[in-house]
């Protein structure tokens, strides 16, 4: 398991626009992973009027866990970065919502696999589930950024 304190050094958010919880398993030969987050009122989505956070932001839950699974890899490769490299959603597919809100004080399961890869583009399939049961499923095309960007003017 990976604990908070430890993203910090394979995912590039932090303080309220972390939505990671912690690790609770991943396999990078299978190229998934599971995570949680526990949903409070200091979640930069939260809503005070609907007493949570829209499941759709569940999306965003998803695309840090796979930067989470892209920075483990990297640190098991020993590719030591000064900081974790940045991704891009590219677009979400296959979109399913079953669930309109997220109440505070519940805790979401976020599994995600990825289904294959071109060059830095990546398709994985996400899930999150509340207490068993799946609350929001579909496809995230991202794109890893990679090497050194220049700013020239």
């Amino acid at each position: 398991m990976i604990e908070i304190n430890d993203l910090s050094s394979i995912i590039p958010h932090g303080g309220k626009m972390l939505l990671l919880s912690n690790i609770t398993r991943y396999n990078l030969e299978e190229c998934n992973l599971e995570a949680e987050y526990h949903i409070t009122e200091n979640c930069l989505f939260f809503d005070p009027q609907i007493g949570g956070v829209p499941t759709w932001v569940g999306f965003e839950c998803i695309a840090q866990a796979i930067a989470a699974l892209s920075g483990i890899s990297d640190l098991e490769k020993d590719e030591k970065n000064e900081k974790p490299r940045i991704g891009f959603i590219i677009s979400i597919s296959k979109m399913d919502v079953f669930l309109p809100v997220l109440k505070s004080g519940s805790t979401i399961v976020i599994k995600i696999k990825e289904l294959d890869c071109m060059d830095l583009v990546y398709n994985f399939e996400g899930q999150i589930f509340l207490e068993g049961t799946k609350v929001l499923e579909g496809t995230l095309t991202v794109m890893e950024e990679r090497g050194d960007v220049t700013n020239e003017n």
